[in-house]
């Protein structure tokens, strides 16, 4: 359901029914794996382009190991069966919150200037926060999809409740500080309330709301020196190219300097030299742009919209809102990060320090991406032909 009114279903064929049932792939289940697994594989490749001539450097190793992890993790979650992974909801978003919580204690470490890493020794370290997207969006799905009999989308009581759930992770992401995985959450709560049917009037709250934030943010002069300057480098990105443009200024040279083809995987002069900074994670993009040219970037973007548009298809054809919402809410996840990220790369946002979903080096962001494709496989696993009369509730 969207905000204009339920989602359309189309009935899946025959042939397709009784494939699901027999345990085959379908065919949304490969424009799911097939793009997640091609964006990790060339990911691996950029990581190694990025990190190549440090010394000892295993980061591509253990690359290789997060994505086999997040494979086998996508495959695992693909096969649950939705009636029963809902039992679980509560428990995991407790444990959600409990690794949050666990950050702010002295199990936390701070890196990149936030406090939001749990080191376990080894050099072996794992981002909490990108768990808790996962849980927190399993628990808005159950939130905004139990309808009541005779509800067509969420009343306000359930709107209230998602917004709590989705406040106290951003509460404490705010605390580490991580503004934008924070915003990552804000974006992921308002698109499920959207995907879900909730009447137009929210989204008006909403939008005044976040005009009041704005005002009273820059009233009480809340905006911190250092996000002050990014701002004004995004307005010009020459104002300050050896400080804080610095990022976007080597970022734009390194997309632009490979012109239509690239200069070759590994022979990036940009990608050789180490001018980007923190180009095996979150400027990725860079080494894509530099070595493998505009057709390699935009690959990467197709592939990712492969993936993106299987995901509203598989949402607007299931035939449950707990599916329809979780579904949604993993598009809009790996979109906006996608969109963000990429936007970054090329000056035309703020840095804001989010990796591109299945490229950029981190463990715990590979396997949390992974897994929520497993998560649109499970939903598309439950997509059916109801019978006449079925209710669209229930997994």
């Amino acid at each position: 359901m969207t905000a204009l009114g339920p989602l359309p279903v189309r009935l899946p064929s025959a042939r397709a029914t009784r494939r699901r049932a027999s345990g085959g792939v379908s065919l949304p289940a490969l424009g799911l794996v097939l793009p997640a697994v091609a964006l990790s594989a060339i990911g691996l490749l950029l990581v190694w382009s990025a990190t190549r001539g440090r010394p000892g450097s295993t980061l591509p190793e253990r690359q290789a190991v997060s994505v086999g992890i997040g494979v086998v993790l996508m495959w695992a979650v693909s096969r649950i069966d939705l009636r029963l992974l809902r039992a679980y909801v509560p428990l995991l978003y407790l444990l959600g919150l409990a690794g949050l919580v666990a950050v702010l204690t002295p199990l936390g470490r701070t890196i990149n200037g936030s406090h939001a890493w749990i080191v376990l020794g080894n050099g072996l370290q794992f981002q909490p926060s990108e768990f808790a997207k996962a849980a927190t969006l399993l628990a808005l799905a159950t939130v905004l999809g139990e309808l009541r009999d005779g509800e067509r989308r969420p009343g306000a009581g359930a709107v209230l409740l998602a917004l709590g759930v989705a406040a106290v992770p951003v509460g404490l992401i705010a605390l580490q500080p991580d503004h934008g995985t924070a915003l990552v959450f804000l974006v992921l709560t308002f698109g499920v309330i959207a995907v879900s049917g909730a009447p137009k009037r929210w989204f008006a709250a909403f939008a005044a709301a976040g005009a009041a934030g704005v005002l009273l943010v820059w009233r009480l002069d809340l905006i911190r020196p250092y996000q002050l300057q990014r701002l004004m480098v995004l307005a010009d990105p020459d104002a300050d190219p050896m400080g804080m443009g610095y990022n976007a200024t080597q970022s734009r040279i390194a997309i632009g300097s490979g012109g239509l083809l690239g200069k070759g995987l590994f022979h990036g002069e940009q990608t050789a030299g180490h001018f980007v900074p923190e180009q095996h994670t979150d400027f990725i993009f860079t080494v894509a742009g530099e070595e493998l040219g505009f057709l390699g970037g935009a690959c990467v973007i197709l592939l990712m919209l492969a993936l993106l548009w299987r995901g509203l298809w598989i949402a607007a054809r299931s035939p449950s809102p707990f599916g329809t919402v979780l579904a949604g809410g993993v598009v809009c996840w790996l979109a906006f990060q996608t969109f963000v990220n990429v936007g970054m790369t090329m000056g035309l946002l703020p840095v804001a320090g989010l990796p591109l979903p299945f490229v950029s080096y981190g463990g715990s962001a590979t396997i949390s991406s992974l897994a929520a494709v497993g998560l649109l496989a499970a939903v598309n696993r439950r997509t059916r032909t109801p019978r006449i009369g079925q209710s669209r509730r229930g997994a």
